[in-house]
């Protein structure tokens, strides 16, 4: 799972052409998020998400750090 997965889920990235109209949206009409499925709790899975991007972050600089280790 990529981090950008991890850290957008709940909204919705808008395109280059909807990031230039938000300089007109003074209402805020644009801004959508995206809907969970079921009834779980979106805190909760944001929360779990946060925690495995941090994960993510930690075994990769593992890895890197062990590429770069001399014996």
């Amino acid at each position: 799972m990529s981090d950008d997965f991890r850290s957008t889920f709940l909204f919705a990235t808008p395109t280059w052409t909807e990031g230039v109209g938000r300089l007109m949206d003074f209402g805020n009409a644009m801004t959508e998020y995206n809907r969970t499925s079921g009834a779980e709790d979106p805190d909760i899975r944001a929360t779990t998400q946060d925690w495995l991007a941090v994960g993510d972050h930690i075994r990769r600089a593992l890895a890197k750090f062990a590429a770069n280790a001399r014996p």
